[in-house]
């Protein structure tokens, strides 16, 4: 299988590069150290459509395909990895609407989404977080829709969102086939914003807790049917952790280049340490890491593309991208030495923000268990 860029995806990639290199490089330093929601600029990306990129045209997105959408997501994870979370989670809010809306939902919710709103995708709780159906949120009925009842965490773009995709169980004793979905746009009362996390990496991105307190919804607002609501979860995820390799690929190939870079300039004892056969083995083991990541992740858009299963490849792709991203900035770190653990150089923020990758959207621990209960089968 070839992985040629087609001239349209060169072109695209460079439109996401230069915006990225001049709207977000220079402010990395200052907005990583305030860890202040950088607005105005996801207000520029929102009107370049890069949180649309893979939404059906008549949904006011731009319709690309998967594996052209992961060669984005890769460029903007290279340059900034909180920045790519962003524009993620607004698209998989909307993403969920297009797997179990209703044609009304769908147009209401790309309208919104389209025109500059944040969403947010609010499955995680306190003590529902690997373990998803054991979720607390409730919901019940009342004459005209639904109350809803609960609190999640974690929740990215929960601050800004304009709409939020909260799962809430009717009955904790059906698991996940009590769950459903539910559109909450932020103006309803009972929505409640809690204190924006002071994360150790993805600082362009804004996480927090979100309370639903006694939130009335109307009839509406459900997603699909009553109890599929974690069958469209999954479904989203699935393809969110391809897209969470992606990013994690990017990661890889900037740490990398940071690395080489350096080694190639950097000398001792009279010559480039690049010459020195510690450093090659290590920038060696980088390179099979990033590039051994890029091809599964490519592996996975084109599963998404012929419409193939995707579970096993998105645990997978998800699992060896974000051990892979680690590994290479750790690397990273060390080639550069003394000036890896300083601020003063990227690498080690690029350290920083990939651990979360290990943990979000389920556990590299957890993917491996969905791995194995795939090849069970």
């Amino acid at each position: 299988m070839g992985y040629e860029l087609t001239d349209e995806q060169k072109d695209l990639k460079s439109m996401v590069a230069n915006f990225m290199s001049k709207e977000v490089k220079p402010h990395l330093r200052a907005i990583d150290e305030s860890g202040k929601f950088p607005i105005e600029i996801y207000k520029q990306a929102f009107e370049m459509g890069l949180h649309m990129l893979e939404i059906p045209e008549k949904f006011g997105g731009s319709g690309l395909d998967h594996q052209t959408v992961g060669i984005l997501l890769e460029e903007m994870g290279y340059y900034d990895p909180g920045f790519a979370i962003t524009i993620l989670c607004s698209a998989l809010a909307l993403k969920c609407v297009l797997i179990g809306g209703t044609d009304e939902q769908k147009a209401r919710v790309s309208n919104l989404i389209g025109e500059g709103g944040f969403g947010a995708f609010c499955l995680t709780e306190a003590d529902a977080g690997s373990d998803a159906a054991s979720l607390k949120t409730s919901y019940k009925e009342d004459k005209d829709g639904y109350i809803i009842d609960g609190s999640k965490c974690f929740v990215t773009n929960g601050e800004f969102a304009d709409v939020y995709i909260v799962f809430a169980t009717k009955d904790k004793k059906l698991g996940p086939k009590g769950i459903s979905a539910f559109i909450v746009e932020k103006d309803r009362s009972g929505v409640m914003v809690g204190s924006h996390e002071d994360k150790m990496g993805l600082r362009l991105s804004n996480t927090c807790d979100v309370a639903f307190q006694e939130v009335h919804v109307p009839k509406e607002n459900l997603l699909g049917e009553e109890g599929k609501g974690f069958k469209i979860a999954m479904a989203g995820l699935d393809e969110g952790r391809l897209h969470n390799a992606c990013i994690s690929t990017g990661i890889c190939q900037a740490a990398l280049d940071e690395a080489v870079k350096y080694a190639k300039e950097r000398k001792t004892f009279g010559t480039p340490i690049i010459n020195h056969q510690a450093i090659q083995m290590m920038l060696a083991d980088m390179a099979i890491n990033t590039e051994a990541a890029r091809q599964l992740v490519r592996s996975g858009m084109y599963a998404l593309d012929m419409d193939l299963p995707t579970t096993k490849i998105a645990s997978m792709a998800k699992t060896f991208c974000a051990d892979s991203a680690v590994k290479v900035t750790t690397d990273a770190v060390q080639v550069l030495g003394g000036y890896g653990y300083s601020k003063d150089y990227p690498v080690e923020k690029m350290m920083r923000d990939a651990k979360i990758f290990q943990i979000f959207e389920g556990t590299n621990q957890i993917q491996r268990m969905v791995i194995a209960r795939e090849l069970a089968k």
